[in-house]
């Protein structure tokens, strides 16, 4: 299930797979929101829709921006985990928020403001670098991973 690139144009490749409507969002969801599990996915206020979700978990597997595991006291359940590939999307989703907070907010008021987008304007690298050091240690606590 590898994505079609259209060209070989670094930013319409990237566009290829991380381009669609769901695939930023379900790593926002994870790095952001904590969601590990099909079930945490589905509970989404985004309301994805469970074949949508399935394949793009699939094909955010399948080209290395998540692991899919088990936990060793629950063989049932998946895990789904970013991996160091997954997480360098950090600063892209940082942007987009401070995109999105500078350029929509009149559009769109309703959009969060609070501590954490205070935090994003005032430093936006270290914003990125908080959240991916919080989920790297998160996922190194993980004693379970492959």
């Amino acid at each position: 299930m590898r994505p079609d690139f259209r060209c070989n144009c670094p930013f319409t490749s990237a566009l290829d797979v991380v381009g669609d409507k769901w695939m930023l969002v379900i790593v926002k969801q994870m790095l952001i929101e904590g969601k590990e599990t099909f079930k945490d996915f589905t509970e989404s206020e985004e309301a994805i829709a469970t074949n949508i979700l399935s394949a793009k978990l699939k094909l955010l597997e399948e080209v290395g921006i998540i692991i899919k595991t088990k936990r060793p006291d629950n063989k049932k359940t998946s895990l789904y985990l970013l991996t160091d590939k997954g997480l360098a999307l950090t600063p892209v989703l940082v942007e987009l928020a401070t995109w999105s907070d500078s350029y929509l907010r009149d559009i769109h008021p309703a959009i969060v403001n609070g501590e954490a987008m205070e935090l994003l304007r005032q430093d936006k690298a270290a914003f990125a670098s908080a959240l991916e050091k919080t989920y790297r240690e998160k996922r190194a606590a993980l004693p379970y991973l492959p």
